[in-house]
Protein backbone atom coordinates (compact mmCIF):
# COMPACT_ATOMS: atom_id res chain seq x y z
CA UNK A 1 0.00 0.00 0.00
CA UNK A 2 2.88 2.33 0.75
CA UNK A 3 4.24 1.84 -2.77
CA UNK A 4 0.93 2.78 -4.32
CA UNK A 5 0.67 5.89 -2.14
CA UNK A 6 4.13 6.90 -3.30
CA UNK A 7 3.55 6.14 -7.01
CA UNK A 8 0.22 7.97 -7.38
CA UNK A 9 1.63 11.51 -6.82
CA UNK A 10 4.62 10.72 -9.04
CA UNK A 11 2.36 9.51 -11.84
CA UNK A 12 0.09 12.53 -11.50
CA UNK A 13 3.09 14.87 -11.72
CA UNK A 14 4.42 13.03 -14.76
CA UNK A 15 1.04 13.22 -16.49
CA UNK A 16 0.78 16.96 -15.89
CA UNK A 17 4.29 17.93 -16.89
CA UNK A 18 4.82 19.65 -20.22
CA UNK A 19 7.65 18.80 -22.62
CA UNK A 20 10.38 21.39 -22.99
CA UNK A 21 9.90 23.76 -25.93
CA UNK A 22 12.17 23.11 -28.90
CA UNK A 23 15.53 24.86 -28.76
CA UNK A 24 16.04 27.93 -30.89
CA UNK A 25 18.18 27.27 -33.98
CA UNK A 26 21.76 28.48 -33.87
CA UNK A 27 22.48 31.85 -35.44
CA UNK A 28 24.52 30.22 -38.19
CA UNK A 29 22.03 27.40 -38.85
CA UNK A 30 20.81 27.05 -42.43
CA UNK A 31 17.24 28.19 -43.10
CA UNK A 32 14.56 25.51 -42.80
CA UNK A 33 13.77 23.62 -45.97
CA UNK A 34 10.46 24.42 -47.60
CA UNK A 35 8.51 22.90 -50.40
CA UNK A 36 9.93 19.41 -50.04
CA UNK A 37 8.37 16.14 -49.16
CA UNK A 38 9.46 14.29 -46.01
CA UNK A 39 11.34 11.88 -48.27
CA UNK A 40 13.26 14.73 -49.90
CA UNK A 41 13.94 16.35 -46.56
CA UNK A 42 15.25 13.07 -45.12
CA UNK A 43 17.47 12.51 -48.10
CA UNK A 44 18.75 16.07 -48.14
CA UNK A 45 19.80 15.91 -44.50
CA UNK A 46 21.51 12.57 -44.86
CA UNK A 47 25.26 13.25 -44.78
CA UNK A 48 26.11 10.14 -46.78
CA UNK A 49 24.79 10.01 -50.37
CA UNK A 50 24.67 6.23 -50.07
CA UNK A 51 22.21 6.52 -47.19
CA UNK A 52 19.94 9.06 -48.90
CA UNK A 53 17.89 6.52 -50.89
CA UNK A 54 17.31 4.48 -47.74
CA UNK A 55 16.21 7.56 -45.79
CA UNK A 56 13.94 8.61 -48.65
CA UNK A 57 12.45 5.12 -48.89
CA UNK A 58 11.73 5.04 -45.16
CA UNK A 59 9.67 8.20 -45.44
CA UNK A 60 8.11 7.53 -48.84
CA UNK A 61 5.53 5.20 -47.37
CA UNK A 62 4.48 7.88 -44.86
CA UNK A 63 3.53 10.54 -47.39
CA UNK A 64 1.75 10.23 -50.71
CA UNK A 65 3.71 11.36 -53.76
CA UNK A 66 3.02 14.92 -54.93
CA UNK A 67 0.50 15.13 -57.73
CA UNK A 68 2.43 17.61 -59.85
CA UNK A 69 5.80 16.67 -61.29
CA UNK A 70 8.58 19.24 -61.38
CA UNK A 71 9.15 20.83 -64.75
CA UNK A 72 12.60 21.35 -66.22
CA UNK A 73 12.79 24.96 -65.05
CA UNK A 74 12.25 23.81 -61.46
CA UNK A 75 15.23 21.40 -61.58
CA UNK A 76 17.46 24.10 -62.98
CA UNK A 77 16.21 26.61 -60.42
CA UNK A 78 16.83 24.17 -57.56
CA UNK A 79 20.34 23.45 -58.81
CA UNK A 80 21.10 27.14 -59.34
CA UNK A 81 19.90 28.04 -55.85
CA UNK A 82 21.51 25.12 -53.99
CA UNK A 83 24.62 24.28 -56.05
CA UNK A 84 25.01 26.97 -58.69
CA UNK A 85 25.44 26.71 -62.49
CA UNK A 86 22.72 24.27 -63.52
CA UNK A 87 24.05 24.31 -67.09
CA UNK A 88 27.22 22.50 -65.97
CA UNK A 89 25.21 19.84 -64.16
CA UNK A 90 22.93 19.33 -67.15
CA UNK A 91 25.89 19.04 -69.53
CA UNK A 92 27.57 16.36 -67.37
CA UNK A 93 24.23 14.58 -66.81
CA UNK A 94 23.55 14.38 -70.57
CA UNK A 95 27.11 13.30 -71.46
CA UNK A 96 27.21 10.65 -68.73
CA UNK A 97 23.75 9.33 -69.58
CA UNK A 98 24.62 9.04 -73.28
CA UNK A 99 27.92 7.29 -72.48
CA UNK A 100 26.44 4.83 -69.95
CA UNK A 101 23.40 3.90 -72.01
CA UNK A 102 25.57 3.60 -75.15
CA UNK A 103 28.22 1.52 -73.38
CA UNK A 104 31.00 3.99 -74.31
CA UNK A 105 33.57 3.25 -71.60
CA UNK A 106 35.99 6.00 -72.63
CA UNK A 107 33.23 8.62 -72.53
CA UNK A 108 32.04 7.34 -69.14
CA UNK A 109 35.53 7.80 -67.68
CA UNK A 110 35.69 11.37 -69.01
CA UNK A 111 32.74 12.36 -66.80
CA UNK A 112 34.09 10.79 -63.58
CA UNK A 113 36.09 12.48 -60.80
CA UNK A 114 38.72 10.37 -59.10
CA UNK A 115 38.88 9.10 -56.49
CA UNK A 116 35.38 7.83 -57.27
CA UNK A 117 33.15 6.64 -54.41
CA UNK A 118 31.56 3.28 -55.16
CA UNK A 119 29.32 0.83 -53.31
CA UNK A 120 30.50 -0.50 -49.98
CA UNK A 121 32.41 2.67 -49.08
CA UNK A 122 35.21 1.78 -51.51
CA UNK A 123 37.06 4.18 -53.81
CA UNK A 124 38.39 3.83 -57.33
CA UNK A 125 41.62 5.81 -57.62
CA UNK A 126 42.00 6.27 -61.36
CA UNK A 127 40.83 5.53 -64.91
CA UNK A 128 42.80 2.27 -65.21
CA UNK A 129 41.25 0.82 -62.07
CA UNK A 130 37.84 2.04 -63.24
CA UNK A 131 38.21 0.30 -66.63
CA UNK A 132 39.34 -2.96 -64.97
CA UNK A 133 36.25 -2.91 -62.73
CA UNK A 134 33.81 -1.38 -65.22
CA UNK A 135 31.22 -4.18 -65.07
CA UNK A 136 31.25 -4.11 -61.26
CA UNK A 137 30.75 -0.33 -61.20
CA UNK A 138 28.43 0.28 -64.16
CA UNK A 139 25.94 -2.40 -63.19
CA UNK A 140 22.59 -3.06 -64.88
CA UNK A 141 20.98 -1.10 -62.02
CA UNK A 142 23.15 1.94 -62.81
CA UNK A 143 22.34 1.68 -66.53
CA UNK A 144 18.63 1.38 -65.73
CA UNK A 145 18.74 4.38 -63.37
CA UNK A 146 20.56 6.50 -65.94
CA UNK A 147 18.33 5.51 -68.85
CA UNK A 148 15.16 6.15 -66.85
CA UNK A 149 16.19 9.48 -65.33
CA UNK A 150 15.12 12.81 -66.80
CA UNK A 151 17.14 15.88 -65.91
CA UNK A 152 13.93 17.72 -65.06
CA UNK A 153 13.24 15.22 -62.27
CA UNK A 154 16.61 14.94 -60.56
CA UNK A 155 16.82 15.24 -56.79
CA UNK A 156 18.99 18.10 -55.55
CA UNK A 157 20.51 18.79 -52.15
CA UNK A 158 23.64 20.52 -50.88
CA UNK A 159 25.69 17.40 -51.65
CA UNK A 160 24.87 17.34 -55.35
CA UNK A 161 22.45 15.95 -57.89
CA UNK A 162 21.12 12.45 -57.26
CA UNK A 163 20.20 10.17 -60.15
CA UNK A 164 17.80 7.28 -59.68
CA UNK A 165 17.65 6.13 -56.07
CA UNK A 166 21.21 7.26 -55.41
CA UNK A 167 22.96 5.07 -57.96
CA UNK A 168 24.81 8.12 -59.29
CA UNK A 169 25.68 11.49 -57.73
CA UNK A 170 26.95 14.51 -59.65
CA UNK A 171 29.03 16.84 -57.52
CA UNK A 172 30.80 20.13 -58.04
CA UNK A 173 34.34 20.91 -56.95
CA UNK A 174 35.88 24.35 -56.52
CA UNK A 175 38.87 25.00 -58.75
CA UNK A 176 40.05 28.12 -56.91
CA UNK A 177 39.97 29.50 -53.36
CA UNK A 178 37.06 31.84 -54.06
CA UNK A 179 35.15 28.99 -55.71
CA UNK A 180 34.55 31.26 -58.68
CA UNK A 181 35.33 28.37 -61.01
CA UNK A 182 33.87 24.91 -60.45
CA UNK A 183 33.98 21.55 -62.16
CA UNK A 184 31.04 19.16 -62.13
CA UNK A 185 31.72 15.44 -62.43
CA UNK A 186 30.29 12.11 -61.30
CA UNK A 187 31.53 11.65 -57.74
CA UNK A 188 29.64 8.51 -56.66
CA UNK A 189 28.40 5.40 -58.46
CA UNK A 190 26.79 2.63 -56.44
Amino acid sequence: MRKIAFLIPALLLAACSQPAPPAEPAADAPPPMTGSTPAEAAASTTPDPAAAPQAAAEHASETPAPAAAADEGDARARIDSVLGDAAQYEKVFNAFKTAVVGGDRAAVVEEVRFPLNIAGGKKITGPGEFQRNYEKIITPAVVKAMSGQEFSKVFVNQQGVMIGDGQVWLTGECLDKACARTEVKVGTIQ
